[in-house]
C-alpha cells in the first residue's frame, strides 16, 4: 500500500534508526519529512498532509501531544481526513494504557522492530477503511474524540516526568503543586503592584506567547505561567478549554453560534469578546 508519512523526533539517530526500519517492513511508505520539534512537526503536516505522522511526545518547544492537538484543530475543513497518528515514548508508564484505548498507535524507545511490524498493520488496515467513500467523514469525529481523551489522560503524567520543564511561577499566580484543591485567587502582577484576582471574576483565558491574558468584565491581566500548567490548577466543571490557547468559564456562555461551515463561535456574559471553539472542542456544545 502506498502512503506518505511524517517523523517528528528530537533524536537523529532514532529518528533514521525508524525510517529505515519503516522502509523494511513498509517498501510503499514515502517518508516526506523528518523533523526535530513540534513546531516544525506542524507546519510540515499542515503543509505536506501526510497520511501518517510519527510523533514523539517529548520533542523541544512543542510537546508531540501538543502538536496533535494543533494539527488537529488546524486540520483543513477541505474533506482530507486527519493523518493517522503513532506516539513515539519512552514512557509506557503513563501512555500505553491512553493509547491502548485509543484508535491510535504508539512505538516504544527503544525500538522494537516487532511492535513496529504489529503498527505497520495497523495503519494499512486503517488507510485501507478510510479509502471506503462513507468512511470519510465517519473517521473525524472519533478521531478527535480520542485525542481529546488522550490529552486528559497524557499531559498531567507527561508533565510530572518533566522536572526540567520550566515551574517559575513568581509573582504569577499564587499557586500549588496539588491539584486536589482548585486554584481561587491568581496574583497578577504590574511594575510594583500585586492585583489580587479571584478565578471567579474571570471570564476566560487565553496564552500569549510566555503568558496568560486573564480576561475579567473589565480589566485585562498578564501572568507569567503556561496555560498547560494554569489548566492543572482550575476546576475543571467551571473552567472548559474551547481552543488549545483559550479557555472560558463555563457560566460566561451565554450562546454558541454555528455558522454555514459548522465552526462555532461563543458570545460572552459580561464581555463582548467573541470566542471561537476548534473542532477539537465542538462536542462540548450539543444540544440536550
Amino acid at each position: 500500500m502506498h502512503a506518505n508519512a511524517l517523523i517528528a523526533e528530537d533524536e537523529p539517530l532514532l529518528a533514521a534508526n525508524l525510517q529505515a526500519e519503516l522502509q523494511r517492513l513498509w517498501p510503499e511508505l514515502r517518508i516526506v519529512a523528518s523533523v526535530g520539534d513540534g513546531v516544525s512537526a506542524l507546519q510540515q503536516g499542515l503543509a505536506l498532509q501526510p497520511d501518517v505522522v510519527f510523533l514523539d511526545i517529548r520533542m523541544p518547544g512543542m510537546s508531540g501531544l501538543e502538536a496533535a492537538e494543533a494539527l488537529a484543530e488546524d486540520w483543513p475543513d477541505d474533506g482530507r481526513p486527519l493523518p493517522l497518528l503513532v506516539f513515539v515514548t519512552a514512557y509506557d508508564e503513563y501512555a500505553l494504557r491512553a493509547f491502548e484505548r485509543a484508535a491510535l498507535d504508539y512505538v516504544l524507545k527503544p525500538l522494537q522492530p516487532e511492535r513496529l511490524a504489529k503498527t505497520c498493520q495497523r495503519l494499512q488496515a486503517a488507510l485501507q477503511a478510510r479509502g471506503q467513500p462513507a468512511a470519510l467523514e465517519s473517521t473525524l469525529a472519533p478521531m478527535l474524540d480520542q485525542l481529546r481523551g488522550l490529552f486528559g489522560v497524557s499531559v498531567a503524567g507527561a508533565s510530572a516526568l518533566q522536572a526540567n520543564a520550566n515551574t517559575n511561577t513568581n509573582a504569577s499566580t499564587s499557586t500549588s503543586t496539588s491539584t486536589s484543591t482548585p486554584l481561587r485567587m491568581i496574583q497578577a502582577s504590574a511594575g510594583n503592584t500585586i492585583t489580587m484576582v479571584p478565578v471567579s471574576d474571570v471570564i476566560y483565558f487565553e496564552a500569549a506567547d510566555k503568558y496568560v491574558r486573564v480576561i475579567t468584565s473589565d480589566r485585562e491581566h498578564l501572568i507569567r505561567v503556561s496555560l498547560r500548567e494554569l489548566l492543572q490548577q482550575l476546576d475543571p466543571q467551571a473552567f472548559w478549554q474551547i481552543h488549545r490557547g483559550t479557555v472560558v468559564r463555563a457560566d460566561a456562555i451565554a450562546s454558541a453560534t454555528r455558522d454555514e461551515a459548522g465552526k462555532l463561535t461563543l458570545n460572552l456574559r459580561g464581555h463582548s469578546a467573541h470566542l471561537t471553539v476548534s473542532r477539537l472542542y465542538a462536542d462540548r456544545f450539543r444540544a440536550m
